[in-house]
């Protein structure tokens, strides 16, 4: 995986920088050490639409930057350490569901997936699986985020911002990564 560096950043001192995966270009947008935005692009302009504007409009420190240590977590997730993401911070801003929901998504297992209705259920309202497939398409936090855990009740994948054939490789990593019981 090699690193390179984007175009200045596209939030005041947030870092952006883009590394090569299996899966396509991979863009994180950090600021003060944790993820506010990342995808499969190699533009950093189609993940500031999915950063909330309070954080769109904040001025961050550049000097607290921290890409490195999540640089190294794509990359040990890619090697196969599956759960290297569970580690980087993450800051998105939303109403007290969806931000409960991103936090119960962090807890989903690589290798374990569920349906929209057992996340909606996870989150506190199982009634709730519109509300909880809404968190999964405002994830600004692709990977860190594993929105790419969630799918439909038949078995069949859903949605995925950057792609169902990058959701099925994810899924199909983690899943071989997973003991065998």
């Amino acid at each position: 995986m090699s690193a390179t560096l984007a175009p200045p950043a596209v939030l005041k001192g947030a870092t952006t920088q883009t590394v090569d995966t299996p899966d396509g270009p991979f863009t994180v947008i950090e600021a003060e050490g944790a993820v506010l935005s990342s995808g499969w692009t190699s533009r950093p302009e189609d993940l500031t639409g999915q950063v909330h504007p309070s954080l769109r409009a904040a001025r961050f420190d550049p000097a607290a930057s921290s890409m490195g240590s999540v640089l190294d977590a794509v990359a040990r997730y890619y090697d196969g350490d599956v759960d290297a993401i569970t580690a980087v911070r993450v800051r998105q801003v939303s109403g007290p569901f969806r931000a409960h929901a991103w936090d119960v998504l962090r807890a989903v297992a690589p290798g374990a997936p569920v349906t929209y209705l057992e996340y909606a259920a996870r989150a506190g309202n199982p009634s709730a699986v519109r509300a909880a497939a809404g968190a999964c398409a405002n994830n600004a936090a692709a990977l860190f985020v594993p929105c790419h855990r969630v799918i439909r009740t038949d078995g069949s994948l859903g949605g995925f911002r950057w792609g169902l054939p990058v959701k099925q490789r994810l899924l199909d990593r983690e899943a071989s990564r997973v003991p065998a019981s």
